[in-house]
């Protein structure tokens, strides 16, 4: 499958969607995975199910061939799929200094993680892997040490953008590494693979530093107990919270695992230097209401999240009472807008007042918007961009901007495509085994999984359950046992719908001609058919039936 005279690419994950980033290259015979991410399943469509994976069966087979895995940032769609995968894999994995610690202290959190040594690259830094020369580009996100990588090689050099933007003023961290782009864009770009996620959004994502000024005018002027969630990976968005405490002479109050664990990372890292030391939820109601800010996890609408807790008066240590404020400085990830309204309804009923992004710069992107992109391309002058990290939408979008500034050829990807990037043209030359994989529990479940599509049918359609005791004749022993899950109680008549199946089930079974009746199997295969036609007469869903046939000596 390796392509010894070609330099070529493939997503696996990332492509068609936002999450679940994976990106692999290929080049003498060794291929390079640029991270490994998850996306958050939802309810509806995989009811029970904690994350999704990128399929990595291409990798498990040419894993003798995989010099390594190199990480751009530490956010889960970028690098929470390792803990699960990287036992398939078994290679190594470089990051720099603050990705890499927070990767120990979230295996330190897991179950019996398996163990996984990360090698520490300095941000800026350079490293070969095979035949890449990997250069590690600083670029402004919402988590420190966000890189693009420059994969330098003979054929050619490809800048794997990752999530950034143009902040000039981020906080913490450097800016995006302008000169180091335009030096590239000099030397002469072979192909931007590049982030797509604010390709629909014109002008430019605003800087933290602004968000920070409205977060300190927001907590001087509140007069109760103020609560703040957001990203718990977004450290510059916590020190914006905890100068603004400072400054209205209140106390930052930590509650929720998530937020304490990125914290204790950071002020490993440095990037809390400075800021007194921040109070765990044990110590919230010592504080006068006016003394507090209690730092939440829960943006997103979790259930078990801290805020969630909080909104249902239901967290252990901490309260909200009417007067007091709750800040989102986050912006809700499509798929959660029900959970974080639950969520905001309950806080408003009790009297609480809430500020989104709609009331306030309390919250800014942390991808590049239009003009940044156009910026980008300027600098770097690709001969080729691949839009990624972006929905069908944001792929258009960005290969049309990236079109009307010049650049000669754009490409619209899937997850699979295998493209040659040199030499010669551009193009689609095979497609690789790629997908999805389900976290279920502590069970790794492939796409195909019956488990997931039984649950979601079951989610929509409920069960019907009937146990027989038969002759080996077919004659009924007792009467059907019959238990329905998830189906109304009554038809539209009054009728209980355990009634009636239990009728239609005895009705089927003496009416089986004597072979039918003799055979378990066919017995069954008529009851199940005879109940969902029932049971979707009267209900009008096509529910699962499950029979179970015990025969019995005569």
């Amino acid at each position: 499958m390796t392509r010894p005279n070609e330099l070529t690419f493939a997503p696996l994950g990332g492509v068609g969607q936002i999450g679940m980033n994976l990106s692999i290259y290929g080049l003498a015979g060794k291929w390079l995975a640029i991270d490994l991410g998850v996306y958050f399943g939802d309810e509806e469509h995989l009811p029970g199910i904690d994350l999704v994976m990128p399929d990595v069966r291409f990798l498990e087979k040419e894993k003798k061939n995989l010099v390594g895995l190199v990480l751009t940032h530490a956010h889960e769609d970028h690098f929470g799929a390792i803990i699960d995968l990287w036992p398939k894999l078994k290679c190594p994995i470089y990051a720099t200094q603050f990705s890499a610690a927070l990767f120990e202290a979230k295996c330190a959190s897991e179950r019996n993680p398996p163990k996984i040594p990360v090698t520490v690259v300095p941000s800026g830094g350079r490293i070969n892997l095979g035949p890449f020369d990997i250069e590690f580009i600083p670029v402004a996100h919402s988590i420190p040490e966000s890189h693009a990588i420059a994969l330098h090689t003979p054929l050619g050099t490809v800048l794997h953008t990752g999530d950034w933007k143009i902040d000039p003023t981020p906080i913490i961290g450097p800016p995006t590494d302008e000169k180091r782009l335009r030096e590239l864009g000099d030397a002469g770009v072979l192909a931007i693979i590049g982030d797509s996620t604010n390709a629909v959004r014109d002008g430019r994502s605003p800087s933290e530093t602004e968000v920070a000024a409205t977060l300190t005018k927001l907590v001087k002027a509140a007069k109760g107990r103020v609560a703040v969630t957001t990203f718990a990976s977004n450290v510059a968005r916590l020190r914006a919270v905890a100068e603004a405490a400072q400054a209205a002479g209140r106390e930052v109050v930590l509650v929720g695992r998530a937020m304490e664990r990125v914290v204790q990372v950071a002020r490993e890292c440095g990037y809390l230097d400075g800021l007194p030391a921040f109070r765990n939820a044990d110590y919230y109601g010592h504080f006068p209401p006016d003394k507090v800010v209690a730092l939440c996890t829960g943006s997103q609408g979790e259930a078990r999240a801290a805020l969630a807790r909080i909104a249902s008066d239901d967290h252990p240590m901490v309260t909200l009472n009417k007067g007091d404020t709750v800040i989102f400085s986050s912006r809700t990830i499509p798929g959660n807008e029900k959970a974080v309204g639950t969520i905001i309804n309950g806080l408003v009923t009790q009297g609480i007042e809430v500020i989104t992004d709609r009331d306030a710069l309390v919250h800014v992107s942390g991808h590049p918007r239009r003009d940044e992109l156009r910026d980008m391309i300027s600098w770097v002058r690709p001969q080729l961009l691949i839009p990624v990290h972006g929905e069908a939408l944001h792929l258009h979008e960005h290969a049309k901007l990236a079109r009307a500034c010049g650049v000669p050829r754009t490409m619209i990807v899937k997850n699979g495509d295998l493209v040659r990037l040199a030499p010669g043209d551009a193009a689609v030359i095979d497609e690789l085994p790629s997908g999805r994989m389900f976290k279920d529990g502590l069970i790794l479940e492939d796409s195909k999984s019956r488990a997931v599509s039984e649950r979601r049918r079951l989610s929509f359609a409920g069960c019907a359950f009937v146990a027989l005791a038969v002759t080996m004749k077919g004659e009924l022993v007792d009467d059907p046992a019959v238990d329905l899950i998830g189906i109304p109680e009554k038809n539209l008549k009054g009728e209980v719908m355990e009634d009636v199946v239990f009728d239609i089930v005895v009705n089927i079974v003496e009416n089986l001609p004597k072979a039918r009746k003799r055979d378990p199997d066919a017995m069954a295969e008529s009851v199940r058919r005879a109940v969902r036609s029932s049971l979707a007469d009267q209900w009008g869903k096509k529910t699962m039936c499950y029979v179970h046939i015990l025969q019995v000596e005569d």
